[in-house]
C-alpha cells in the first residue's frame, strides 16, 4: 500500500473503527503486551506427550513363580509437539506535506466541526497496531503451520483449530446439536483432557444456533431472548465466547489453561516500532513482531467441523 499523502482526505466527525475487529482469544491469552513465552528460536517446544498403555487386568499381572523369573522392561516413550514463529510487519509513510495539512478538510465542513487526527503519522501507526491484532487472532485460531525453514520461507504459526487432530468430531453439514457437543466431550474426557479452564469459541450463526439450544427465557410481557455465554457439562462448566475470526461451519473448545503467545523479541522489543531513514520529503517506519502461538498438547483441545452454516 502506497504511502499516506494530501490525496487520502481528512473528514470532520467522530472517528470509527467498522468491522468485526474484536479479538478475545488473543486478549484471554495476554494480547500483545509480552504477557506470553519469550522464545530465543523461531522454532519452540510446546509439549512432550507421552502415555500409558490401556489399563487390563493381565500385562503386569503375574504368578508367583514368574513373578521372581520374568524380567521383561516396558519403555514409555516420548514425543514432541512444536510451533514456529512467523514474522509480522506493517509499514507506514506519511509525506511530510501530508503531516503538516491536518486543517484541509473534505466532505461536510461546518463552523463548529472539528478534526480528531492531527497527528496522521501516529494516526497510521495506531492503525497498523489494531490491524496486528486481528491478524495475531486469526493466526491463533485459523494459522496453517509452514516450517520456518530457509531465510525466503514465510513461516506461519499453527493455529488452534489444525491442531486439534485427537478430539474431532465431523458434523456432516448438519446443523450444531446437543449430541454433537456431548460426544467432543466424550472424546476429550476419553484421550485426557483435563478440563481446567474451558472455552468454546465459535462464530455468529453457531453462537445463534447455541442459545437457541440451551437458552430458557422465562415467561415475560416486556423482556424476550436469551444470550448463553455458560454451560453446564458433565465435566466441566464451559464458557461461550463470539469470536468473529472463527470459521462459521466449525466450533472449538479450547483449555485456555494451557494456551499462551510465544515472542521472539527483536533486541528486547515484543513489537519493535522501527523508524525509516529520511530521504525523501515523507516520514515512516514499521511495526515488527516475530509471533507464534503455544497451545500445549493439542488433546487438550477439541474441534467440530463441517457444522451447517445457514
Amino acid at each position: 500500500m502506497a504511502y499516506t499523502d494530501r490525496e487520502d482526505l481528512n473528514y470532520l466527525g467522530q472517528l470509527y473503527l467498522i468491522g468485526a475487529n474484536q479479538t478475545p482469544f488473543l486478549n484471554m491469552i495476554g494480547g500483545l503486551t509480552g504477557g506470553g513465552k519469550i522464545s530465543n528460536s523461531f522454532n519452540f517446544p510446546i509439549a512432550q506427550p507421552w502415555a500409558l498403555r490401556a489399563a487390563d487386568q493381565s500385562t503386569a499381572v503375574k504368578s508367583e513363580a514368574t513373578s521372581i523369573s520374568d524380567t521383561t522392561a516396558i519403555t514409555y516413550t516420548r514425543g514432541q509437539d512444536y510451533n514456529t514463529c512467523q514474522i509480522m510487519k506493517y509499514p507506514y509513510e506519511v509525506s511530510f506535506a501530508k503531516q503538516s495539512t491536518f486543517g484541509e478538510i473534505s466532505g461536510l465542513a461546518i463552523a463548529n466541526g472539528a478534526q480528531p487526527v492531527r497527528d496522521e503519522l501516529a494516526f497510521q501507526k495506531a492503525a497498523a497496531l489494531k490491524q496486528a491484532a486481528i491478524d495475531a487472532e486469526f493466526a491463533c485460531l485459523q494459522g496453517s503451520y509452514v516450517a520456518q525453514n530457509l531465510a525466503s520461507t514465510v513461516a506461519k504459526t499453527r493455529g488452534i483449530i489444525e491442531a486439534c487432530t485427537t478430539n474431532t468430531v465431523a458434523g456432516g453439514s448438519a446443523t450444531l446439536t446437543k449430541a454433537m457437543l456431548k460426544e467432543l466431550l466424550r472424546e476429550m474426557s476419553a484421550n485426557g483432557a483435563e478440563f481446567e479452564n474451558m472455552v468454546l469459541f465459535c462464530n455468529a450463526f453457531q453462537k445463534q444456533v447455541l442459545s437457541d439450544l440451551y437458552g430458557y427465557a422465562p415467561e415475560s410481557r416486556n423482556v424476550g431472548g436469551v444470550n448463553v455465554n455458560q454451560i453446564e457439562t458433565d465435566f466441566c462448566m464451559l464458557g461461550v465466547q463470539w469470536a468473529p475470526q472463527m470459521p462459521t461451519g466449525k466450533v472449538l473448545i479450547a483449555d485456555m489453561a494451557k494456551v499462551s503467545p510465544v515472542f521472539c523479541p527483536y533486541e528486547g522489543q515484543i513489537i519493535a516500532d522501527v523508524e525509516t531513514a529520511v530521504t525523501t520529503a515523507k516520514k515512516g517506519g514499521f511495526l515488527y513482531m516475530q509471533f507464534g502461538l503455544d497451545y500445549g498438547p493439542e488433546e487438550m483441545h477439541g474441534t467440530l467441523t463441517g457444522l451447517a452454516t445457514a
